[in-house]
């Protein structure tokens, strides 16, 4: 099993008190866990150490990744699709966009499926149709909250705790073990459509600026707008909006938790860092 919730924990103190560097002693201390064991329990989550992970969540660390170097590399990355190492380099992903009917009667007609399960960011609601996922919602160990979200979202479905092969991919996709097709059922308007394909297009330990996302879908005084659809994503981590973060290298808000978005780009980063290393 995950032990998110205590890694949390110790990254939510880290993310607070990086400007320091505190040692790992302190940092053991916090989840009353000795130096030995919250070692071991850190790196078997993320893969490396806490203190070379401290690293991927420092602020200087995100300005020079938002830095005119890096934002070269992210463009070259943009411009080779979704080739590369990253996160999706054999994962290809279509979005299906819901017809205005869906879209307006509030699923009415609509049979979704959903499933809690666990990741390493914690547990999430996951949620399809048979044509594909509609949405992926993280929640903290009380999960009603989640629930009353979807069923907020599609007033008029048929929901039925269960899986189906969606589901399954989820699951597969978490666990690092799936190269199949992934198919997204979304509902959005074109503009939100469109950011969110650009957010899949960030590769994997790279951030991008609300304006050079802005920028890729060629309105870039769109920055509020780009604010405003990234909030709006309904389908978590797999469509990667933690990975957009303000222009002064600040990670900024998320609507899943601010110390779940640190876990999530600090992750990636030390899983890129092994991965060369």
């Amino acid at each position: 099993m995950y032990d998110y919730y205590r890694i949390a924990t110790a990254i939510d103190y880290i993310r607070n008190n990086f400007w320091r560097q505190p040692h790992l002693e302190e940092i053991a201390a916090v989840v009353h866990l000795s130096p030995f064991h919250f070692q071991r329990m850190f790196t078997d989550w993320a893969g490396i150490s806490p203190k070379k992970f401290l690293k991927y969540i420092s602020i200087e660390h995100a300005k020079r990744l938002l830095s005119k170097e890096g934002s070269t590399l992210f463009e070259t990355a943009i411009q080779t699709g979704l080739s590369g190492t990253g996160r999706l380099h054999d994962l290809f992903v279509t979005i299906e966009q819901m017809t205005p009917g869906e879209y307006k009667n509030q699923g009415e007609n609509l049979n979704i499926t959903y499933s809690f399960n666990e990741a390493e960011f914690g547990n999430y609601l996951i949620a399809a149709t048979d044509k594909g996922v509609i949405n992926l919602l993280f929640c903290e160990e009380e999960k009603q909250q989640a629930y009353l979200e979807l069923a907020s979202r599609w007033p008029k479905a048929t929901l039925t705790e269960g899986q189906n092969m969606h589901h399954h991919q989820v699951i597969k996709f978490f666990n690092r073990t799936t190269t199949e097709l992934f198919k997204l059922h979304l509902k959005g308007t074109d503009f939100q459509l469109k950011v969110w394909e650009a957010l899949l297009r960030i590769p994997e330990g790279s951030l991008a600026s609300y304006g050079q996302i802005a920028e890729l879908i060629k309105q870039p005084a769109a920055s509020r707008a780009v604010g405003t659809a990234i909030g709006q994503n309904p389908i978590g981590y797999i469509i990667p909006c933690h990975r957009v973060i303000k222009k002064d290298g600040n990670f900024g808000n998320y609507r899943w938790g601010q110390t779940r978005k640190t876990a999530m780009i600090g992750f990636e980063g030390a899983k890129i860092f092994k991965d060369v290393s």
